[in-house]
C-alpha cells in the first residue's frame, strides 16, 4: 500500500516538473501579450500589437534613411542635454543596444578568478579601461542568480579566462538558473 503512495507522491512531483514551467512560461507570455495589447485600447484583439511593432519598425525604418537620421540625431542631441532624462535616456538605450543593437555586450562568456579558489561565471563587457587609467583591467558583468540584476566588477585581465567553446546564452541561463540548467556546446 505504501508503495502505491510513493509511486503516486513521485508521478505528482514528476508532473509538477513538467506542467509548472510550461504553466508559468504560458502565463507570463500571455500577460505580456495583454499588457502590450491593452497599450492601444483597440476593441479587436492583437490588432494593438500588429500596430506597436509596425511602428517600432518603421521608426527603425525611418532611423536608417539617410534623410531622416539627422533628425534622430538632433533629437538624442537635445536629450542629452537635460539632465536627469540624459542619465536615464542613456542607460536605457545603453542596455538595450548591449542587448540588440550592433555593439552587443553580453557575448563574451569569462571564468573570473575571485581568489585562489573560487572563480565566477560572467561576461566581458569592456576590454579598454584606459579611459578610467586602469589600463590592465576589465569590466566584467556578474549576472545573479534566479533574478534579472547583476554586478560589474573591474578585474584584472590576467583573473579572466574567455569561454570560446560555449554560447553566451548558455552560460547567462546557466547563471540566472542558479548552476542547474546543463550547458552544452
Amino acid at each position: 500500500m505504501a508503495f502505491t503512495y510513493r509511486r503516486i507522491i513521485t508521478y505528482f512531483f514528476r508532473g509538477l516538473l513538467f506542467v509548472v514551467p510550461i504553466a508559468l512560461t504560458v502565463y507570463v507570455i500571455v500577460l505580456t501579450l495583454q499588457f502590450l495589447d491593452g497599450i492601444l485600447p483597440i476593441p479587436f484583439p492583437g490588432l494593438g500589437i500588429l500596430i506597436i511593432l509596425a511602428s517600432i519598425t518603421f521608426v527603425g525604418f525611418l532611423a536608417s534613411i539617410f534623410i531622416t537620421k539627422p533628425l534622430f540625431e538632433i533629437f538624442e542631441k537635445w536629450v542629452f542635454k537635460i539632465p536627469l532624462i540624459n542619465i536615464l535616456y542613456t542607460s536605457i538605450k545603453d542596455l538595450m543596444s548591449a542587448f540588440v543593437g550592433d555593439k552587443k555586450k553580453f557575448n563574451t562568456p569569462a571564468i573570473i578568478k575571485i581568489s585562489s579558489d573560487v572563480s565566477r561565471l560572467g561576461f566581458v563587457t569592456q576590454e579598454d579601461l584606459s579611459v578610467l587609467e586602469e589600463p590592465g583591467m576589465v569590466a566584467i558583468y556578474l549576472p545573479h542568480s534566479y533574478n534579472f540584476s547583476g554586478n560589474l566588477f573591474l578585474v584584472p585581465r590576467e583573473n579572466v579566462r574567455i569561454l570560446k567553446n560555449v554560447k553566451s546564452t548558455e552560460v547567462m541561463k546557466f547563471i540566472v538558473s542558479g548552476g542547474v540548467s546543463q550547458l552544452h556546446h
